[in-house]
């Protein structure tokens, strides 16, 4: 582990520029993401929109007041398995500093125990196919592969 406790929270606004950096710190994100300074007004924007939503949430990792690493988890109402909320886990980050430390796997402990208190029957993800190290992850942590996940663009982002 680090030589500094890492404690897991909400995220707040100031936070954004860390979790950019780190979601453009990425061969996938680097071609989709913005970090500049000051940070396009669009991730504000989205930020505020989840926090407005409820049961949207961006946690951070954070070590010696420093974030490194991030995930968000949406809290979903549904109709199906009787009506059933879900757990949708996206976005899931650790600097490159500290990669190795099993700050991921805690953040998706933390992630899967909030959606356990809030009610869910089950935690989904998805991962790009060329991410075969973080498959293998989220495998070792319990997931697995029972669907086919599909996407439709409908923009740029």
């Amino acid at each position: 582990m680090t030589a500094e406790p890492i404690t897991i929270r909400t995220a707040t606004e100031a936070d954004l520029p860390a979790v950019v950096r780190m979601l453009a710190d990425d061969p996938l994100g680097a071609g989709r993401e913005q970090y500049a300074d000051p940070l396009p007004a669009a991730y504000r924007d989205a930020f505020a929109a989840m926090r407005a939503q409820g049961g949207n949430d961006l946690l951070v990792a954070v070590e010696d007041d420093a974030v490194v690493g991030c995930l968000q988890l949406t809290i979903i109402a549904g109709i199906s398995r009787l009506g059933a909320s879900r757990a949708q886990i996206e976005g899931v980050r650790v600097a490159a500093t500290h990669r190795g430390l099993g700050i991921g796997e805690m953040l998706i402990r933390d992630a899967i125990e909030r959606a356990r208190h809030a009610g869910c029957v089950l935690v989904q993800l998805t991962t790009d196919n060329s991410r075969t190290d973080a498959q293998r992850f989220y495998e070792r942590l319990g997931f697995e592969a029972t669907h086919v996940g599909m996407k439709l663009r409908l923009g740029d982002s």
